[in-house]
């Protein structure tokens, strides 16, 4: 895995004006993402995943739109690239996998004829039927049985999980440098989830993608993230490696979303784990730590708006927005044997 950057967010920050005034998605999110790297970033819906990701590709500009900070692609920057510019990364350079198959695919062309027109606007060059070759041994690469059938038949006629193998051969038709994940286990049962996770992991490691995983399942991540972002109200509120994150959480709403899961190396409890009230209004966040109404943990200091530092001596690239102490949340989040929210009795 190389030590530079292929991808760069700095400070990024996307805003939209509504009739109840300006809705702050994305307020101050950055990382950087080496070739041959799975970054996940985890959150509950509403939290700024996707318009992150979408904001890569240039997907949120609009009139209604404020976007500022920089994201910066090989060294180039993206956010002030004009629409001619974005075209040919948009695909050429980063892929994206979008989070509704279903949706994403235009139920009436057929999927091999997506594939090809996606191959053809950027390789012009290329005749029809050597982009219906790449077609299918690109749908065969993703695991399609049959694929110089299958690529002409309609959405309709896939699967949930074989759309979605679909919509990853398209991403990857043109040999990008990043790949963007948005939700792609969404609605698939258990056993088509690890296929695809095992698919991603294979493709990540073969062609040495950079790789953006965005999900609300902490499950999914465990099984290829290499570091994880945690997402909450539009902000990061705790980033980390794998290890970091799941064995020594550090903010309270991570803590929630790990005690959420379930497990069965425990009893079954009486009521399943979660985290209490709702995402906050982002047309009227609550002062100081956006988290602060729903944590059980918080006291007169989260009133103010802690910043995303290290406050871990023996590891300064593990980030959080907590005013606890660390040995304060090594206490405060073991819950029943593991870690979770509840408030200690």
């Amino acid at each position: 895995m190389s030590s530079q950057p292929l991808l760069s967010v700095g400070d990024l920050r996307v805003g939209f004006a509504t009739e109840g005034g300006r809705l702050q998605a994305v307020d101050g999110v950055g990382f950087d993402l080496a070739p041959g790297e799975v970054l996940a970033i985890v959150g509950e819906s509403g939290s700024g995943k996707s318009v992150t990701a979408q904001t890569i590709l240039g997907l949120t500009r609009s009139p209604d739109s404020v976007i500022e900070g920089s994201v910066r692609l090989g060294g180039a920057e993206l956010l002030n690239a004009g629409e001619a510019e974005l075209r040919k990364v948009r695909g050429a350079r980063v892929g994206m996998i979008f989070q509704d198959p279903m949706t994403s695919l235009n139920p009436v062309y057929r999927v091999g004829a997506q594939i090809v027109e996606a191959i053809r606007a950027h390789e012009p060059g290329t005749s029809k039927e050597e982009a219906r070759e790449r077609a299918i041994e690109l749908l065969r690469s993703v695991g399609i049985a049959e694929a110089a059938q299958r690529v002409g038949d309609y959405p309709h006629e896939f699967s949930g999980g074989m759309r979605q193998r679909a919509m990853i051969a398209m991403a990857l038709a043109l040999e990008p440098e990043v790949l963007i994940a948005d939700e792609p286990t969404t609605a698939l049962d258990v056993t088509v989830q690890a296929q695809i996770l095992r698919l991603l992991e294979d493709l990540n490691r073969s062609r040495n993608l950079a790789t953006i995983l965005i999900t609300h399942d902490l499950g999914v991540v465990a099984e290829v993230a290499d570091r994880v972002l945690v997402m909450y109200a539009g902000k990061v509120v705790e980033e980390g490696t794998l290890d970091q994150i799941f064995y020594d959480p550090q903010h309270p709403y991570t803590w929630g979303l790990l005690g959420s899961l379930s497990r069965l190396d425990r009893p079954r409890p009486q009521r399943l784990p979660q985290i209490g009230g709702a995402p906050p209004s982002l047309l009227a966040p609550p002062t100081g730590c956006a988290f602060r109404p729903r944590c059980p943990h918080e006291f007169g200091k989260c009133a103010e708006v802690p910043a995303l530092d290290g406050r871990l001596p023996e590891a300064a690239a593990h980030r959080d927005r907590c005013w606890l102490d660390p040995e304060q949340k090594a206490e405060r989040r073991q819950v029943e044997g593991g870690i979770g929210l509840e408030a200690p009795s």
